[in-house]
């Protein structure tokens, strides 16, 4: 074993003394190291000449090239943009089947599903151009469907039609750039098709259609996904929870649901807690049963549901070493092939639900809408019926903390300026007076090459000490979650600013915003913000930043660039950049990025300086607004508040 720290999680790092050399991520990653020519891009495989590794001098003195003559700079952007397209065709084609569902339900060939947020409907519907008048729910919400699934297959026409929700200047800049996203398939389509040996061998270009095809996500399938699971499951509101592998109960059946859709998981939390069912597993010998999420399903469920995150990512083959997961039903993305190997040692079943996602060993029942109920209490027996093949030493760790999540944008407008005058307004004058000096969103994934959850929990204690209001999505929400960062009492940590306006509304200063679809909601709450007035013109000009501080998929490529290219500054850490081989790429993503869109994307080692290098970039925002001084507080009388505006 190294000497380097794994973990900072209480929880995680019993359990890996415990597990001793059982084989986990954490393990296989000190086991395998990184190839540099590959963590560099600098590694071209595209055809059957390669792999090339390029990189250093000729012979004669020249710069390496590929067989084919491709220079590391294209082979670097290449390999980008095919991350890119994995990236953006993860969390639209789980856009794609949210959209099915819907659809399906709308037409009454889904048991089970149906509307909840009928508000949201008719807002979706704006934003579509559906027509409203005179037409019943059923109607909308037909027409709303075939409009999403529509977005994947435009050819040509007006851009998908999410990127009218921008503001004016952020779409003038789009349409000079050119990177519109048309539809979502064909900017995947074409993306690979560039990248095909002997195609496009200009790295700038290769790079804007990359961004045109992250855009196709961030302004296509995950800000769909987002609101269609709004209106199917209800858009969240703040609730209480509990997170880390404490929440698992030796007497009960656990049963740990995890992946991204929550199409399936929104029917076993109905089935598992149906009284039948319980009753069912009494009559097994358990006293109940406890559901666990881990990853973005884990969020999701934890969003509109309140089922306890039991970890994040890192944390699956650990959760299944405390011999009490009875069943861990899976679906899509991130999903590791260890936790069937670890499953042997233990007794949990594995269970497989998704046609595009199967793993050897693992037991698969499929799920279709059309008969997810039945699916569901298929799933929920199975894992009943395994409690009594319990095997091993059981061991939970006492670790868990209370959380508050919840936080969909519209809430956050609610509970800002109440029932009839939802507004961002609040929050923009507290960033003008200086008594909230900006906003960070840290999202993201974890990386056994990082100490696990360490950057996020800094990041978190250090940013809002200095009144910062931090949002979180993803791995890294759960990370927070688990150091109990997420329930009001954290306004004690923050600053005198921040924690008065935390007082005022009722909030903690680090917010659950959900899973990693949901960092459209970032960009919604930035786009209103901006639309709000008073903070520029632009998302460019918001004193903002996103991080990621402990990445390692590619969809954090994918949303890194559909938010630079949105016009936020982006800061990745712990892993370098995947293109670093490159230095015009290197060049193309800082200082072309900031010429085009106004943001960069930056790769810093370790958490002190990304610490150090958002509160410069949010000091320099504040600068530039003009808001930078403190201002005096001013109490209004009612004639001065009869004058606002809002």
């Amino acid at each position: 074993m190294s000497d380097k720290i794994r973990s900072v999680d209480p929880a995680t790092i019993e359990m890996l003394e415990k597990v001793g050399d059982m084989s986990t991520m954490f393990s296989r990653a000190e086991e395998m190291k990184p190839c540099t020519f590959g963590s560099e891009g600098s590694c071209c495989r595209v055809c059957g000449m390669g792999p090339c590794r390029l990189g250093g001098k000729s012979k004669e003195g020249r710069e390496k090239t590929g067989v084919c003559g491709a220079t590391i700079h294209t082979v670097a952007a290449r390999n980008l943009a095919r991350a890119v397209a994995a990236g953006a065709s993860a969390h639209s084609d789980h856009g794609r089947s949210v959209a099915m569902t819907f659809l399906a339900a709308a037409k009454g060939e889904a048991p089970g599903y149906g509307i909840k947020d009928e508000a949201k409907l008719m807002t979706v519907a704006g934003y579509f151009g559906v027509q409203t008048e005179g037409k019943t729910v059923q109607e909308i919400a037909v027409a709303v469907g075939e409009a999403a699934l529509g977005q994947y297959g435009k050819q040509e026409g007006t851009p998908m039609a999410y990127v009218h929700r921008a503001t004016e200047k952020r779409q003038q800049i789009w349409e000079d750039l050119e990177v519109y996203p048309r539809g979502f398939d064909r900017e995947v389509v074409q993306l690979m098709h560039q990248t095909h040996a002997g195609v496009d061998q200009d790295a700038e270009h290769i790079l804007m259609s990359s961004v045109r095809c992250a855009m196709a996500d961030g302004w296509g399938g995950s800000m769909m996904a987002t609101d269609l699971q709004d209106i199917m499951f209800g858009t969240p509101k703040p609730l209480r929870s509990e997170a880390n592998l404490g929440i698992l109960k030796q007497k009960d059946v656990n049963i740990i649901l995890h992946g991204h859709e929550p199409l399936l998981s929104e029917k076993i939390v109905d089935i598992a807690t149906d009284p039948e069912m319980i009753e069912y597993a009494k009559s097994k010998g358990a006293e109940g049963i406890t559901l666990g999420g881990i990853c973005c399903t884990g969020n999701e469920v934890l969003m509109r549901r309140g089922v306890g995150p039991a970890g994040n990512v890192l944390q699956q083959e650990l959760a299944i070493a405390t011999g009490v997961v009875d069943a861990m039903i899976v679906d899509v993305q991130c999903v590791f092939q260890g936790i069937v190997e670890a499953s042997k040692k233990y007794h949990t079943k594995v269970i497989t639900t998704n046609e595009r996602a199967k793993i050897t060993g693992a037991e698969h029942i499929q799920f279709e809408e059309h008969n997810a109920i039945e699916t569901a209490k298929t799933i929920v027996k199975a894992a009943i019926d395994n409690f009594a093949n319990r095997k091993g030493e059981v061991f939970i760790p006492d670790h868990k903390k209370p959380m508050i999540a919840g936080y969909s944008h519209e809430y956050i407008k609610y509970m800002l300026g109440g029932k009839f005058r939802a507004s961002f307004r609040p929050l923009n004058d507290a960033i003008i007076s200086g008594r909230i000096q900006g906003a960070v969103a840290i999202v993201g994934c974890n990386n056994p090459r990082t100490t696990h959850d360490d950057s996020h929990r800094f990041l978190v204690e250090e940013l809002i000490k200095r009144d910062i209001l931090v949002v979180m999505t993803g791995c890294a929400a759960q990370g927070a979650a688990k150091a109990g960062y997420m329930t009001p009492e954290t306004m004690e940590m923050a600053g005198p600013g921040l924690k008065e306006i935390c007082e005022t509304i009722g909030i903690a200063p680090v917010l659950h915003l959900g899973s990693c679809v949901d960092n459209s909601r970032v960009l919604t709450v930035l786009t209103e913000v901006v639309r709000e007035g008073g903070l520029g013109e632009d998302i460019s000009d918001l004193p903002a930043v996103g991080i990621a501080p402990e990445w390692y998929s590619e969809k954090a490529l994918t949303i890194a660039l559909y938010c630079v290219a949105s016009g936020a500054d982006v800061i990745f850490g712990g892993v370098q950049a995947p293109y670093r081989g490159s230095s015009e790429m290197m060049r193309l993503t800082t200082e072309g990025f900031k010429e085009k869109f106004g943001a960069t994307f930056e790769f810093l080692p370790t958490k002190e300086e990304i610490l150090e290098a958002t509160l410069n970039k949010i000091q320099a925002k504040r600068k530039a607004l003009g808001i930078d001084t403190q201002k005096e507080r001013v109490l209004f009388d009612m004639d001065m508040r009869r004058e606002l505006n809002v």
